[in-house]
């Protein structure tokens, strides 16, 4: 099974991707975590995406806040999936990470959560993973069908205590 790599920009962005550690763990993905920054160790960002393919990587995920540019700077080294998490800091709540994240240029694309979306950035690279790995894929099918009971479930109290008439 390919490993998937989660790239922070900072060490500050771990209480944000541990999310993504949990999804990982959950669907027995493995993975490993880092901490480069595309503006403070440009050469080891790059140098990790370069090689990624051939570390047997089938995706990565990158964190960073205000500037994040880590994404887009993984992306320009790589023809591997890139899945972009914005991170929310205290100036502009995130909205300055969202889009310097998604606005990437043609040809260079990054894939985007929501702010701090770091459960989402995990099962989008899971399902890009299940593409060649059918285990994968039936756990996928299968957390989906419990979460759809889930809600029924909820769906039928809800309408058993309000629905009087």
């Amino acid at each position: 099974m390919k490993k998937v790599a989660i790239i922070m920009g900072s060490d500050s962005d771990l209480p944000v991707v541990e999310k993504a550690f949990a999804v990982l763990d959950e669907y027995g993905v493995p993975f490993e975590v880092h901490v480069y920054s595309a503006h403070r160790t440009p050469v080891e960002a790059r140098d990790f995406a370069l090689n990624a393919r051939e570390n047997g990587f089938g995706a990565v995920i990158a964190a960073a806040g205000k500037a994040a540019h880590l994404a887009g700077a993984i992306a320009a080294n790589t023809t591997l999936p890139v899945i972009g998490i914005p991170v929310k800091s205290s100036t502009l709540d995130g909205l300055d990470a969202l889009l310097s994240t998604v606005q990437m240029p043609s040809g260079i694309p990054v894939a985007t959560v929501a702010i701090d979306g770091a459960a989402n950035a995990a099962l989008l690279a899971i399902q890009i993973l299940a593409v060649s790995d059918e285990e994968l894929a039936v756990k996928l099918k299968s957390a989906r069908a419990k979460a759809s009971a889930t809600v029924l479930e909820k769906d039928k109290a809800v309408a058993q205590k309000y629905n009087k008439f």
